[in-house]
This record gives structure tokens, C-alpha cells and sequence, in this order.
């Protein structure tokens, strides 16, 4: 993101990407450091339907979200680190002064996945639904299950 809060340019390195259970692909941005977290998606004028940004965090938490200068409504889904979506808030609307409310999951989650207001409805994302991630590197996390064998 450039820092007038504008996307970053096309590019023909194919950006990480999430797949829905119906098969619709976004394309994501990621937030990793605490500076591209506490800024996320803040000041852009719009969101096409197939991007999103996905914020991973080093361990299952409670993340509170909030939509100070965030200029378009959203979809957050929380999801596990295998996933599966642990919780979704449809149509989160911007808000420009303080206080503004805080969005936290009902569970536990190792990932936020923030899209369009709609998008989530419009695709049946739902608790228990899986979405399937590429090019992100360390998530889904690795499963690791003990090593049962004798």
C-alpha cells in the first residue's frame, strides 16, 4: 500500500490469494508487521470484490478490530490456523470519530480476513466453513500432530 492509502500497483508476481468452499479467489494483501496491522485497510475509497487483506497474528487471540478511517464497510472473518472460520461481523460500517466501536471474534483466532461488506453473504462464508490459502507463507499453520508411529 502506498502511503496515501491507495493499492499497490498490479504486478505480474501473482499475489497471495484465498479460495472460498464455492471457489471465488481474492486476492489478498497481508498485514504482518504492527504498522501494516494497526493501519489495515484505512483510508481507501474502495475495495474490489476479489481483494481482501488478511492479518496473521503468532498465536490464537481475541483481535479487536475497529473502523476508525476506514472509509468502506466490511466483512471481518475471523478464522483458526488451519482455516476454518471461527466467526464472521457482516457489513462493519466505517466510522470517523472517536470512540469508535470495537469488532472482536466470539473465538479465538489466528487470522482476520477483511473483504467487502457483502462478500462474505454473497459467497456462504460462515462458521465452520474452510477457506483454502496460497502463497501465504506460514499460514494455514502446519499441523502438528505427535508422531505416533513405534
Amino acid at each position: 500500500m502506498t502511503d496515501a492509502g491507495q493499492a499497490l500497483p498490479p504486478s505480474s508476481i501473482p499475489l497471495p490469494q484465498a479460495a472460498f468452499p464455492d471457489g471465488f479467489a481474492v486476492d489478498l494483501e497481508l498485514a504482518l508487521t504492527s504498522e501494516e496491522i494497526s493501519r489495515g485497510l484505512m483510508f481507501r475509497p474502495s475495495l474490489p470484490e476479489n481483494r481482501g487483506m488478511l492479518f496473521l497474528f503468532d498465536h490464537p487471540r481475541l483481535p479487536s478490530f475497529w473502523m476508525k478511517n476506514t472509509l468502506i464497510p466490511l466483512d471481518l472473518v475471523f478464522l483458526d490456523g488451519t482455516g476454518v472460520v471461527v466467526d464472521v461481523i457482516a457489513n462493519v460500517q466505517p466510522c470517523a470519530a472517536d470512540p469508535c466501536p470495537n469488532y472482536p471474534p466470539s473465538s479465538p483466532a489466528q487470522a482476520v480476513l477483511e473483504i467487502g461488506a457483502g462478500v462474505a453473504a454473497a459467497h456462504n462464508l460462515e462458521v465452520g466453513s474452510t477457506i483454502t490459502f496460497d502463497r501465504v507463507p506460514g499460514y494455514p499453520v502446519p499441523n502438528e500432530e505427535p508422531d505416533v508411529t513405534n
